[in-house]
C-alpha cells in the first residue's frame, strides 16, 4: 500500500522498481547522478528508469499526464 493507504497500481510499482535498480547502479560507482557517469548517453538502466517516470504520470496511456 502507498502512503496514503490506498494501493499502488502497477505503473508506481514499475517504476519504484526501477528507481532501486538505479540507485544501486548510483551507488555501485559511488555517485549520486547518473550526469556523472561516462556511460549517461548509452545506459539501459537509466532509460527504463526515464521510460517508467513518464508511464507512472500517464499511466501508460499516449497523450497528457494526470498530475
Amino acid at each position: 500500500m502507498s502512503e496514503r493507504g490506498k494501493p499502488q497500481d502497477i505503473w508506481q510499482i514499475k517504476f519504484e522498481e526501477k528507481l532501486n535498480l538505479l540507485q544501486t547502479c548510483q551507488n555501485q560507482k559511488n555517485t549520486q547522478s547518473c550526469f556523472k557517469c561516462e556511460e549517461l548517453l548509452k545506459c539501459v538502466l537509466r532509460k527504463d528508469y526515464v521510460k517508467s517516470v513518464y508511464e507512472s504520470m500517464n499511466r501508460g496511456e499516449s497523450g497528457d499526464f494526470e498530475f
